[in-house]
Formats: C-alpha cells, sequence, structure tokens
C-alpha cells in the first residue's frame, strides 16, 4: 500500500529541524568536499601540472555545458516539487519529477552533438591542443546534467543523502580508484585516460542515483495521474537556466579562459587555486541544502516574518564559519597549496584574492536562493548578466597584461558585486534582510518561527 505524507508545515517551521538537517547534510557535504578535494591533489600530483590543467579545462566546459543543457529545469524542480509537497498536489509532482528527466534527456544529448560539431569544425580549420580531450569528455555534458537534475529532485524530496552521496562521495572514490588502476597498470596517468575514468564513474552514479529515486517516490507518494504545467514549468526554467547559467560562467570562466590564454600548465595551477578558495562557500551551500526549501515553503505561506527569522537565524551559521576558514587559508595559503605540488605555491596571492571574493558572497547569505525560491528569478536575473558581461570582459583585459592574478581579481570583484547587488534586491522584493548583520541583533530567539 502506497504511503501517504504527512504535512509539512511544522517541518518547514522548525529551526530544530532544519538546524538536525543541516547536521546531516554538513556530515555528507564536508566528507564529499574533502573527499573530492583530496582527489583532486592526487590527480595533480600523479599527473603534474600540464596534464592535470587538460583534466581541468575539460571538467570546467563540461560543467559550463551542462548548464544549457539542463535547461534550468534542477533548480525549477527543487521549487515547485517543493511547493507540492505542501500543497499536496501529487499530481502536480508527478508530472515535472517525468517531464524534466525526459527533457534534460534530450536536451543534453542535443547540446553534447552540437559541441562536438563545433570542436570537428574548429579543429579542421585551425588545430588546438584541447581538441581530441574535448572530444573524449563530450558524455560528461549529459551526465553532469542529469546529476544537476537528480540532485535537486532528491533535495526537494527532502533525502539529502541520496541527493549529495552519488555525486559527491560515490564519484570521487570510483575515479581515483580508477586513475590509480590505470596508474598502477600504465605507469603513466594523462589528462585524457582521467576524463574518460571520469566519465565511466559518472555514469555508474548517475544510473545508481536514478534506481534509488524511483523507489523513493514510489514508496512515499501517492500514485497520481501525472498533471502538466509545461509552460508555467519551462516559463520560470528559462530565467532559471539564464539566472544560474551566468553563475557557472562567473565560476568556469577564469580557469576556461587562463587555460585558453596561459595554457595548460597555468590553468592546472589556477584551478588549485580555485579548487581550495571554495571551502570558504563551504557552509553556504551547508545551509542552503536544507533551507532552500523552507523559502519557498514559508513565502508560499505568506509568512513573511517567519522567513526572516529564517534567513537571519542561518546568516548566523554561515557568518562565523566562513569567517574562520577565510581567515585560515589567507594566512597558510602556501603551505595548503604546496599539498599539491611545489609548483603550486605559485597560486599564493591568486588563492588570497579569489578567497575574498568568496568570503563576501558568503556572508551576503542565501541571496540567489531567496529570489528563486520566492518567484523573484526574474528581477535578479539583470544581476547575472552585466555581472558575467562584465566578468568576462575583465578577464579578457587582466590575463594578458599580470596573468592568472588578473583572473582572480576580476572573479574576486564580479563575485562581490552580484552578491552585494542581489542583497539589495531581496530587501526590496522578498521583504527581508539576508545579511548576518541583523541576525547579530535577534541571536538567542526561539527556535519555532512565528506566523
Amino acid at each position: 500500500m502506497t504511503q501517504t505524507v504527512p504535512s509539512t508545515t511544522q517541518e518547514n517551521l522548525n529551526l530544530g529541524f532544519l538546524a538536525r538537517e543541516a547536521g546531516v547534510a554538513l556530515i555528507i557535504k564536508f566528507g564529499g568536499i574533502l573527499l573530492t578535494y583530496l582527489v583532486q591533489v592526487f590527480l595533480a600530483r600523479w599527473m603534474g601540472t600540464t596534464e592535470y590543467g587538460i583534466y581541468e579545462y575539460v571538467i570546467a566546459w563540461s560543467v559550463l555545458l551542462a548548464i544549457p543543457a539542463g535547461l534550468g529545469l534542477p533548480h525549477t524542480v527543487l521549487r515547485f516539487i517543493s511547493e507540492y509537497r505542501m500543497k499536496e498536489e501529487w499530481g502536480l509532482l508527478q508530472g515535472i519529477v517525468r517531464s524534466s528527466w525526459l527533457i534534460t534527456v534530450i536536451a543534453s544529448f542535443l547540446v553534447s552533438w552540437l559541441a562536438a560539431g563545433v570542436i570537428l569544425l574548429l579543429n579542421y580549420y585551425h588545430p588546438f591542443a584541447y581538441a581530441t580531450p574535448l572530444l573524449i569528455g563530450i558524455g560528461l555534458i549529459p551526465l553532469q546534467s542529469l546529476v544537476n537534475l537528480q540532485l535537486e529532485t532528491a533535495r526537494a524530496a527532502k533525502d539529502v543523502t541520496l541527493a549529495y552521496a552519488p555525486s559527491q562521495i560515490i564519484w570521487p572514490v570510483l575515479l581515483m580508484c580508477g586513475a590509480f588502476l590505470i596508474l598502477e597498470t600504465s605507469q603513466n596517468l594523462t589528462g585524457n585516460s582521467a576524463i574518460a575514468i571520469s566519465q565511466i564513474a559518472l555514469l555508474v552514479v548517475v544510473l545508481f542515483q536514478l534506481g534509488l529515486l524511483l523507489l523513493k517516490f514510489n514508496q512515499e507518494f501517492p500514485a497520481s495521474k501525472p498533471v502538466y504545467k509545461m509552460r508555467e514549468w519551462l516559463a520560470v526554467a528559462f530565467v532559471v537556466l539564464l539566472q544560474y547559467g551566468c553563475f557557472i560562467i562567473l565560476s568556469q570562466s577564469d580557469t576556461i579562459m587562463v587555460g585558453s590564454i596561459l595554457g595548460p600548465e597555468e590553468a592546472g595551477i589556477y584551478g588549485a587555486a580555485v579548487k581550495t578558495a571554495e571551502w570558504v562557500s563551504f557552509v553556504l551551500g551547508i545551509i542552503n541544502i536544507v533551507a532552500a526549501p523552507s523559502f519557498a515553503a514559508l513565502y508560499a505561506q505568506g509568512n513573511i516574518k517567519g522567513l526572516q527569522k529564517l534567513v537571519s537565524t542561518v546568516a548566523l551559521w554561515i557568518f562565523w564559519p566562513s569567517l574562520a576558514i577565510s581567515l585560515f587559508l589567507i594566512l597558510f595559503s602556501q603551505p595548503i597549496l604546496g599539498i599539491f605540488g611545489s609548483e603550486f605555491v605559485a597560486a599564493s596571492w591568486q588563492l588570497k584574492i579569489l578567497v575574498l571574493g568568496q568570503a563576501i558572497g558568503a556572508w551576503c547569505g542565501s541571496v540567489g536562493y531567496l529570489m528563486v525560491m520566492t518567484g523573484h528569478q526574474n528581477k535578479s536575473l539583470p544581476v547575472f548578466i552585466y555581472a558575467t558581461v562584465i566578468n568576462i570582459v575583465l578577464n579578457a583585459i587582466a590575463i594578458p597584461l599580470i596573468g592568472a592574478v588578473g583572473a582572480a581579481i576580476a572573479t574576486a570583484f564580479c563575485s562581490a558585486l552580484w552578491n552585494i547587488w542581489l542583497s539589495f534586491l531581496v530587501v526590496k522584493y522578498v521583504g527581508v534582510s539576508p545579511l548576518v548583520f541583523r541576525g547579530l541583533f535577534q541571536w538567542g530567539s526561539k527556535s519555532e518561527i512565528g506566523t
């Protein structure tokens, strides 16, 4: 007999529940990020700066192209499934889950074929070193797209383990095991072989996660005839696609442009700084995992007071750990980068600059999610577009002039720009303050959010 799902209202309003969920997410996410970081360290040491730079270049492109391939559906699914669960609209829930998966498969394969055609055409007229690695890694695009979609689907279903464990724990473990096996058998690990191993491991992850998702939905949600609101979903997805696509361009364009302008060796060294700086936003990512669905639920109920209490509380949860991590990375930048290899210490200043940009983003809080989960994604879209254009222009100017340090400056500036800008928009349109300074004056209030 199919189980019915109890009302999630009290669950969404209870900060104690969110704290427990954040604790579970913290363990999984920390383990995944630490594991992924260690895999990057081992790959860098096993391959050297040039081959590691090739690998990072291809991975950056696959992450970037997975966004248009996903059509903005991952974050759209997160928003609407959270809303449909609260309202117990099971037909719509079934409809968006089924249609989003099918559309993502079709769109991602179209993007992959288009990308392969562009690579072959460019290489035919102007042969370039990255052509073969990019063609080998073309299969990462649909796999990354499906991982993104399935991750957000599991998040909306409030299963943090299913959302993150496959891609952030199982995938890096399989990748490292495969890379070690190749290294032991052939005594040589290249960027191309690492890319191929990464694809095989990610395929296993996608199939494993999909099977568990289907089992979960069949067991926990009532069997209902799917109801489709394709026009509404795709309208939201298109805006989210543009917004999130700009965000990914902001996060990946520096690595791609460093690799394209300065070569794979510089891309490898810079990539180590980028991966290390991402630790600053670690806590922000953890909090967003569990809080984003509650943003949607509280706003749908019109509970602005409760939403402000939630936002202020999680801002405090984010602020202090992010501050501590930032100071640690700045003070010990050289020893930390030295873990990758002695040649990676050259990225010390790049790391410090990137950390400052990440820190400002963390201290602004969950501004991006607040705009999307409350239905104000149209208002935030110009912010991402302007920041993306500025980022690309600044990188194009700064990298030839001052090298990878210029990429770090451009990226940090644009990251701070869009986070601060979005903070003002959250206050104006959502009606809450996302900044930590408000939360500092509300510390010690009750754990139940008022109505």
